[in-house]
């Protein structure tokens, strides 16, 4: 018996239909956003490892990191828990909800901005300098204080990134355009907002452990 004995033949000009293909597990614009954080991650990584390269040199000041550090990381902790509020409340429709923790989110970050140029302010009442020094200087800088500055000072600038987006969505929810049928605007943003809350609690136990 043959083989295409129970196959039976196509008929001609039939039309042969593709099987549909799945779709994209993922939006596109989250799969961007995924990549861009990424980035982000390689170039923490990056700099946290120059950091113990260099702090195992030696000429390494050892000093304390500005206790407002505590306050701030609390500051950020809370700014999640208001931005899964208004990702719940987006979901299930509630407007009020959703504004109000849109709008906590904003001003706790804020703080968390405000904080951490006061800690700036504690590194350079303490001596503690960024960048080579400078003739009417008697302190001399120390790689120690530099890396500080760039590891807060990058996350500082990716966090206005995430304010200004956080700000976008906030007039998009006053405007009625973020509710359970329009999500995709609103995941990425509480994606990106916590990524940043987990990328500074990582940040400060580092320097707590390596300081």
């Amino acid at each position: 018996m043959s083989k295409y004995a129970g196959i039976k033949p196509v008929s001609k000009g039939a039309v042969l239909h593709e099987e549909p293909q799945m779709p994209l597990a993922m939006h596109p614009k989250k799969f961007a956003l995924w990549l861009f954080i990424v980035s982000i991650v390689m170039i923490f990584a990056a700099f946290t490892s120059a950091y113990m390269v260099r702090r195992a040199e030696g000429n390494w000041l050892e000093f304390d990191l500005p206790p407002v550090f505590w306050t701030t990381t609390f500051i950020l902790v809370a700014s999640s828990i208001t931005m899964q509020w208004a990702h719940f409340s987006a979901k299930r429709n509630n407007i009020a909800g959703l504004r109000w923790g849109m709008v906590l989110t904003v001003l706790l970050g804020t703080a968390f901005l405000v904080g951490q140029w006061e800690a700036w302010q504690y590194l350079v009442d303490n001596k503690i300098f960024f960048g080579g020094n400078q003739t009417d200087n008697p302190y001399p800088a120390n790689p120690s204080g530099s890396f500080l500055y760039v590891l807060t000072g990058i996350h500082a600038f990716h966090l206005v990134s995430g304010l200004v987006f956080l700000g976008i969505i906030t007039v998009a929810a006053f405007q009625y355009k973020i509710h359970s049928k329009s999500m995709v605007r609103m995941d990425m943003c509480a994606t990106y907002w916590h990524f940043l809350d987990l990328l500074w609690i990582y940040l400060f136990v580092f320097l707590l452990v390596n300081h």
